[in-house]
This record gives C-alpha cells, sequence and structure tokens, in this order.
C-alpha cells in the first residue's frame, strides 16, 4: 500500500493524519498548544509551540500506523490562515511571536490607509477588505516594532511567510521559501488578477519584496522533507489554507457549491469558478485554489468566533466541561429567545468589518440559567452566520444547498438551528474532518492517487440532512432581535 501524510496546522491545535490511495484514515493525532494574550485584543502563538507540536503529532500517527515509512508517498499541508510569521533565514528563528489572524493591535495602521483613501485600491487588487484580520499590516507591525528587525531587514536576512511557509522551511531544513496561491491571497499583497505580488501594494504598507516567498500552485511540488527529522524523505505536494482545504475536502468543484466551517471562526465559501466577483456587501474575494495554474476564486465570508466561543464557555466561564455537553443542554432548554450574547472578543467581521466592536450579553434577568447562555452562545454562531447569507444572497449567490464541518458540525441540534434559520438544506458529510480531509485530496491529486477532482467528487458523500422546520415569519422575527443586538455592541454606538 502507499500512503501519505496530511498536516493540518490550526489556531488551537495541530493534527496530522494518514491516508491510503483509497482516501481512508489510517491514523490521526491532535495535540493542543498554548493561546497568548499579551493585550485585550492581541494574540499569539509561540513559533516553536507550534513546530513542537506538529512534530509530535506526525512521529505519533506513524508509530499508530505502524507502517514502513518508506510507503509514505508525499506529505500536504494546510494551516490558519492570515497569521503572521518572520524569521532569520541564517538562523532559521522567528524575531517575534507569531501574530494570529485574530489579532486587533494594526486597527490604527487600517484606518489610518482608509482614511488616506487606500481601501478600493486594496479591494481592487486583492479582493479583501483594510482590516487587521490579514497579514501586510502586521508585517509592518514586526517590522517597525521588534528591535533589531531593521538591521536584519537592510541585509536581507529576514524572511516572511504564512503558517505554511514556516513549515515549508522547517520541514525542508531551510531549503523551501515558499506558499501557494490561497494562502497567498490572504496576505493583502498579493494581486489575484494578475496571481502576482504588488508592487504598489507593498509600497503601501512598507514592506520589500525580499521578505517575501515564492508562490505556487496548491498541488505543485514544494520542496523534499528532510530526512533527519522523522528518518525519512518524502515529497511536500500539497498546501492550501485550512478554508480552502475545507472546500475541496467537501468536493466543493461545481460553481456554486457553498461550504460553511465551524471551526475556531466561522467560514463560508461559494465557489465563483473563473469569475473573482466583487462583492457589494462586505464578502471578501479570494483564491479558492490554483491547480495546474488554473484559478478558481470564491466568495467568503469570515466570522472570527465560532468553536472560540464554545471554548470560553468552558475555559472562562466554567459553564460546561467538553463542548460535547452543548448539544445535550441546547436540547433540553430549547430555542433562547430572551437573551443574546454577541460574541465580538476580537471585534465583528464579514459583513460589519468592525474591530472595535466587543462582545456582550444582553437580556440577563434574575432568573436567566447557565443553561440559558450556553444555548444562546450556539444560537449566537448561527446568527452570524445568517450575516454571511443574507450578504451572499445580495451579492447575488443562490443558497440552496450548504455542506458543513468543522467541530461544530457535530452538533445536530445546533445544524437544525441553522436550518431554521438559513432556511436552505444543510448537508453533513461522513467525514466532517474536511480541511485535513481536503489537503490528502490535493496532496492525492499531484502524486497521481487520485486521476480528477472527478474522482474526489465521487468519493464525497454525506451523512445527515438538515432541513427548516421553522416558518419564515417567525426566523424573520428571531433574526431581528439579533440585529438589534448587534447594533448595540457596534463601535458607532
Amino acid at each position: 500500500m502507499d500512503y501519505l501524510i496530511a498536516i493540518d496546522q490550526g489556531t488551537s491545535s495541530s493534527r496530522a493524519a494518514i491516508f491510503d490511495r483509497r482516501a481512508s484514515l489510517i491514523s490521526i493525532s491532535q495535540e493542543e498548544f498554548t493561546q497568548i494574550y499579551p493585550k485585550s485584543g492581541w494574540v499569539e502563538h509561540n513559533p516553536e509551540d507550534i513546530w513542537n507540536s506538529v512534530v509530535n503529532v506526525t512521529k505519533d500517527v506513524l508509530s499508530k500506523a505502524k507502517i514502513n515509512q518508506n510507503d509514505i508517498k508525499a506529505i500536504g499541508i494546510t494551516n490558519q490562515r492570515e497569521t503572521t510569521l518572520i524569521w532569520d533565514r541564517e538562523t532559521g528563528d522567528p524575531i517575534h511571536n507569531a501574530i494570529v489572524w485574530q489579532d486587533r493591535r494594526t486597527t490604527s495602521i487600517c484606518k489610518e490607509l482608509r482614511d488616506n483613501g487606500l481601501e478600493d485600491i486594496v479591494i481592487k487588487k486583492t479582493g479583501l477588505r483594510l482590516d487587521p484580520y490579514f497579514s501586510a499590516t502586521k508585517i509592518s507591525w514586526i517590522i517597525k516594532n521588534v528591535p533589531g528587525a531593521m538591521d536584519l531587514l537592510r541585509k536581507k536576512r529576514l524572511a516572511f511567510g504564512t503558517v505554511d511557509s514556516f513549515l515549508l522551511w522547517r520541514l525542508t531544513g531551510g531549503r523551501t521559501h515558499a506558499t501557494d496561491a490561497t494562502n497567498a491571497s490572504r496576505t493583502m499583497l498579493f494581486n489575484i488578477h494578475t496571481q502576482e505580488w504588488d508592487d504598489e501594494l507593498l509600497k503601501i504598507f512598507g514592506i520589500p519584496s525580499s521578505l517575501l516567498p515564492e508562490v505556487h500552485d496548491s498541488n505543485a511540488e514544494f520542496g523534499d522533507l528532510d530526512k533527519d527529522i522523522f528518518g525519512f524523505s518524502a515529497p511536500i505536494c500539497g498546501v492550501a489554507g485550512d478554508q480552502q482545504a475545507a472546500l475541496i475536502g467537501q468536493a466543493g468543484f461545481k460553481v456554486g457549491m457553498t461550504k460553511i466551517t465551524f471551526g475556531t471562526g466561522c467560514f463560508a465559501i461559494t465557489n465563483t469558478g473563473d469569475i473573482a466577483i466583487e462583492s457589494k456587501n462586505k464578502l471578501l474575494t479570494t483564491v479558492a485554489y490554483r491547480l495546474n495554474n488554473k484559478v478558481t476564486y470564491g466568495l467568503e465570508g469570515s466570522i472570527f468566533v465560532a468553536g472560540s466561543a464554545i471554548q470560553w464557555l468552558r475555559d472562562q466561564l466554567k459553564l460546561i466541561k467538553t463542548a460535547d455537553e452543548t448539544e445535550s443542554i441546547a436540547v433540553s432548554t430549547g430555542m433562547v429567545k430572551n437573551v443574546q450574547i454577541v460574541p465580538a472578543f476580537t471585534g465583528l467581521g464579514a459583513p460589519h468589518w468592525d474591530p472595535e466592536a466587543r462582545g456582550a450579553i444582553l437580556g440577563l434577568t434574575r432568573d436567566t440559567t447557565k443553561n440559558q447562555i450556553v444555548t444562546a452562545t450556539l444560537q449566537s454562531v448561527v446568527f452570524q452566520t445568517c450575516d454571511l447569507a443574507e450578504a451572499m444572497l445580495n451579492d447575488s449567490i443562490e443558497l440552496s444547498v450548504i455542506r458543513v464541518d468543522g467541530g461544530m458540525a457535530n452538533n445536530s441540534w445546533f445544524l437544525q438551528f441553522l436550518a431554521d434559520m438559513l432556511q436552505v438544506k444543510i448537508e453533513r458529510p461522513t467525514n466532517i474532518e474536511s480541511t485535513i480531509m481536503g489537503v490528502a485530496f490535493l496532496t492525492g491529486l499531484s502524486i497521481g492517487f487520485y486521476d480528477s477532482i472527478d474522482e474526489i467528487e465521487k468519493i464525497w458523500s454525506h451523512d445527515s440532512m438538515f432541513t427548516s422546520k421553522m416558518n419564515k415569519k417567525e426566523r424573520d422575527r428571531v433574526y431581528s432581535r439579533w440585529i438589534e443586538a448587534v447594533s448595540r455592541v457596534r463601535s458607532h454606538n
């Protein structure tokens, strides 16, 4: 048998899995790592925690699988996007912690650029909005604020990368400084129409081109694994940002297909084919994937807080011990109407794009219970998803079926409420780990495990389907209460 390793480096944990040619899972491993919050609205990761967790889970899946390492034919990587690292090319050491996609420290930089009338240029070239979410202002911040960075930059010793680039550098022993088109498209420096780093954007953000990685197709060969790390070598030939990987894992290859991933955040992507649709409703135009030098675009809505709201219930409020408890709590509680939770812990994403907004619990009374707070938190993720769906509809995207994945997709009560509120059919795949499945498909496509995307489409199957049981009048009444709650936390109020 031949096998491949898929690495999924996420926001709160790293995972690795081994798959065979039939896309059957042989072994899987996961390891959480520390989240660092230096100041309000700041989020960082220790790059060595990222690296060590990836090494640990990869060693673990190899140990569990009990296979001949020479039968590993390739490795693929999917990663948390926008998270920014800069390291010294000579030592390989990062010069600062990774600044995570959730981080809001560059809000003032974005505001200044916006006030100078530069947002239209950014949107036109990148499909993105001027927001701290993306990599460009994070790079600028590190260059200007880390002692010694400017000196190293003048000597052309610094390298920038999103997490995929950092892992590629480490896994290849410093021989590869590269990324793929999906990750490049999230930096706010990459022209998604020309498929090149853009000189005008680099000038706007004050970033020299010497920092940047080469950009390849998502199914390109990125280099060979350094044999000293795991005791064998294999080509690394599949890379994609986690949300694009999830679209591939959901076999979302046809125009109009939509997937929503409920991970740390919530991310909806609709395949728009070879047309880069410019949203009129503050959604993002992005590269869905680039295979064999052919670009497929997507329209995306990003919510910063989804699964992390459940972590908040567990770790900060101590209302639950495990995320799994939320389903039985919601079933016993039923829909909560009087309490609204807006989990704007790091601002609001699409379609509001309000980095200054902060979270709130509204409608509390003396008889509010912890179960109502837990259920209202689940509902808040659905309501935020409704905001995305409304924006997509206003951009003339017809939503008839949505495929869902991520940890929260295990919760059937949550998915039924989602179907009720979106008024569309929800499909849960047999394997909800679409992100790691997607990079396995991508890598398998690169090395010939699969002949075409048509073959991948035949492998995909759904486990459950949810359809709306709520009439539209009731749905609109419920949603209006959410709209009111959001207006109360917006920074302009």
